[in-house]
C-alpha cells in the first residue's frame, strides 16, 4: 500500500463471511396470482415474490439476474433496541453490521451498471452503514443521503429529541454511469408562472438578472422605460453583456414591473424550462408521505395486523421515479408488508420481493392481489390512474441439497427428484439449467459447447460409450453422478465427477435460517478486542 493508511470499520466476526448455498427457487402454482385478462398491453405477468431466508433468496437469485436489477429499495431492521411484532429489530451491534454486510455484497452484484441501491435506515446505525456501503460500494459512488419526514406530531415523551425523520442513503453501482432522473413539475410549482403582459409565447416567472460572481465586463447602466438608471447590486454584475442584454430587450424578455420602473429581470417561459425538477435532499411528509398515512394504506387490506413503521406508497414511488423508467427492475429484499412490490406494479415496474415472515402471506399476497385485482385504489392508485392488471409467481427455497444420513454422511436430500437434482447442479457448477430436447443428457449448458449431465445411477462404461457417441468433436461434458466405473482417461471430453463430494466443501448446507441471533455471535477468544476504525499502515 505504498506506507498509505487504509481506515475501515472493524467488528467482531466482520471476516466470518457465510458460505451459502446457491438455491433453487420451487414455484407454488397455487399461491401466485395472475389477472384474468390483460388490462393493457403493458401489464407484468414474471414479477416474483420469495418466501424463505432473504440472504438465501439473494444467493438463489445471483447467476439469473447478476447486473440486471436497476434498483434495489431495503428497509432492513434499524437495531434500535425495541422489541419490534415483525421484527427482531434489537439485534447487537457487530451481529447488525454482519447480517448487513452480508446482504449488501450479493446485492451489489445484483445491480446493473447504471443502477442504485435506497436503504432507508435511522440514527442509530446509519452512520456505521454509510462505512459498510464505503467499504462494498466505493466511497466514490455514494449519491446522497435524503431525509425523510416521517411523522409530524413530536414525541412528547422523549428523553431528548422527538425524532421526526429517517434517513435514506442512495449509492450507485457505477457513478459514472448512474443517471438520474428529473421529477415530474407540480401543479404548485406551474402556478408560479403567470403572464401580466399577456405574451403571447404564455406564462412565464421573473429571474434575476444579475449574478453573485462579478464580471466587470457585464457592470453597466441600465436605463429603464420609466428613465430610471439601475446598475447591479453590489459585489454582483449583469448576467449577460451589454450586447445580450439588448438583445433580450428586442425579444421582450427582459421585465421593469407593471409601470416600468423596476429593476429588469428576465422572463422565463413555462414552455421553454426542463419538464421535470432536480430532486431535493429534503422529502417532507407533504410531498411523499409519513408512518401514518402508510399505516393507513395497510388497513386497507389488513386492518387488524399495522406494521409499526411501514413506508408510505408516495416514498417509494419518488424513489422508483427518480432511479427507474417503465420496464425496469425493481427489488426489495425485507418486502415487509409489500408496499415496493405495490408501487413497482403500479408503475410498470418489474418486481422481486424477498420475505421470510409470515406476514408475506397475511399481508403481501392480499395486498398484491387487490393491487392485481384493480381493487386497491390507495396509496398511488389514483395518481397513477391504476386499473389493475398483471401478476406474481410465488416461490419457495427449495430445501438444502444435501443432508446427513443416520451414520452422519452426507447424502442427496431425499426431497430431491431429479429435475430439482439437476437445476441445483447447475447452479452449483455455475451452469445454466436448459433441458434439451433431443440429448437426455444436455441438462444445462456453460457456453454453446459445454454440457452438464447429474444423474444418481452408477455410470458405467456402456453409458459412457453411448453418450460420447453423441458428442460433437467440439463439445465437452461434465457428469455429475453418485459414481461412476468407468476410466476417465478414456473419454478426453467428458469430465467425471461424484456427488455429494465434489460439492461438499464449496459452501455450507443444513442450514435454512441466516437472519442471525444473538446466539450467533463470535466468542471473544475468537476475536480478542473489538475496534470500531482498524488501521492498516501497509508497510
Amino acid at each position: 500500500m505504498n506506507g498509505r493508511t487504509k481506515l475501515e470499520l472493524m467488528w467482531i466476526g466482520k471476516d466470518q463471511e457465510p458460505r451459502l448455498e446457491p438455491r433453487i427457487l420451487l414455484e407454488d402454482p397455487d399461491l401466485s396470482y395472475h389477472a384474468d385478462f390483460r388490462v393493457s398491453e403493458n401489464d407484468i405477468f414474471d414479477n416474483r415474490l420469495i418466501f424463505g431466508d432473504n440472504l438465501l433468496a439473494l444467493k438463489a437469485l445471483e447467476q439469473e439476474f447478476t447486473g440486471k436489477i436497476k434498483c434495489i429499495y431495503i428497509d432492513p431492521p434499524y437495531n434500535t433496541g425495541n422489541a419490534f411484532e415483525h421484527y427482531d429489530d434489537g439485534i447487537e451491534h457487530s451481529l447488525w453490521l454482519s447480517l448487513i454486510q452480508a446482504r449488501l455484497k450479493i446485492i451489489h452484484k445484483l445491480l446493473s451498471v447504471d443502477g442504485s441501491l435506497w436503504i432507508s435506515i435511522d440514527d442509530d446505525e446509519s452512520h456505521y452503514l454509510k462505512i459498510v456501503c464505503d467499504e462494498i460500494f466505493g466511497r466514490n459512488n455514494f449519491i446522497s443521503s435524503i431525509i425523510w419526514q416521517k411523522k409530524y406530531s413530536p414525541s412528547n415523551d422523549a428523553k431528548f429529541f422527538s425524532d421526526v425523520h429517517d434517513y435514506i442513503l442512495v449509492y450507485a453501482k457505477n457513478k459514472m454511469s448512474f443517471k438520474l432522473n428529473l421529477l415530474p413539475r407540480t401543479e404548485e410549482q406551474d402556478k408560479r408562472y403567470k403572464n401580466p403582459d399577456n405574451d403571447p409565447r404564455g406564462p412565464w416567472k421573473p429571474s434575476d438578472l444579475s449574478v453573485k460572481t462579478p464580471n466587470p465586463r457585464d457592470i453597466y447602466p441600465i436605463t429603464t422605460p420609466s428613465g430610471r438608471i439601475v446598475m447591479p447590486p453590489e459585489s454582483r454584475s449583469w448576467v449577460v453583456s451589454k450586447e445580450k442584454f439588448e438583445e433580450l430587450v428586442k425579444d421582450n424578455r427582459i421585465w421593469f414591473g407593471k409601470d416600468g420602473n423596476n429593476v429588469p429581470s428576465v422572463k422565463r417561459f413555462l414552455n421553454e424550462v426542463q419538464e421535470g425538477v432536480v430532486p431535493k435532499t429534503l422529502w417532507l411528509r407533504d410531498e411523499v408521505g409519513d408512518n401514518q398515512e402508510a399505516k393507513k394504506e395497510i388497513k386497507a387490506f389488513n386492518k387488524d395486523d399495522v406494521f409499526t413503521t411501514p413506508k408510505p406508497e408516495r416514498l417509494i414511488q419518488r424513489i422508483l421515479q427518480i432511479a427507474t423508467k417503465e420496464g425496469d427492475i425493481v427489488l426489495d429484499s425485507f418486502a415487509g408488508s409489500g408496499t415496493t412490490g405495490a408501487v413497482a406494479h403500479k408503475m410498470g415496474r418489474h418486481w422481486i420481493m424477498i420475505e421470510l415472515g409470515e406476514h408475506c402471506h397475511t399481508h403481501i399476497i392480499p395486498r398484491m392481489k387487490k393491487v392485481i385485482d384493480g381493487t386497491d385504489q390507495g396509496g398511488i392508485s389514483k395518481a397513477v390512474n391504476w386499473q389493475g392488471g398483471g401478476g406474481f409467481r410465488y416461490y419457495r427455497l427449495a430445501p438444502s441439497l444435501l443432508e446427513k444420513d443416520k451414520f452422519g454422511n452426507w447424502v442427496i436430500s431425499k426431497e430431491y427428484n431429479s429435475t430439482m437434482l439437476a437445476e441445483a447442479m447447475c447452479k452449483h457448477k455455475g451452469f445454466t439449467y436448459s433441458p434439451d430436447d433431443t440429448f437426455y443428457w444436455k441438462q444445462g449448458k456453460s457456453t454453446e459447447t459445454d454440457y452438464i449431465y447429474t444423474t444418481t445411477q452408477l455410470i458405467t462404461r456402456e453409458i459412457a460409450d453411448q453418450i460420447q457417441e453423441q458428442m460433437a468433436e467440439d463439445e465437452t461434458l461434465l457428469i455429475c453422478c453418485k459414481a461412476f466405473t468407468v476410466n476417465p482417461q478414456d473419454y478426453p471430453q467428458i469430465t467425471f465427477e461424484k456427488i455429494p463430494t465434489s460439492i461438499l466443501k464449496r459452501c455450507e448446507f443444513g442450514r435454512d435460517d441466516y437472519s442471525l441471533s444473538i446466539a450467533q455471535i463470535p466468542n471473544k477468544e475468537k476475536v480478542e478486542q473489538v475496534d470500531l476504525f482498524g488501521e492498516e499502515n501497509g508497510q
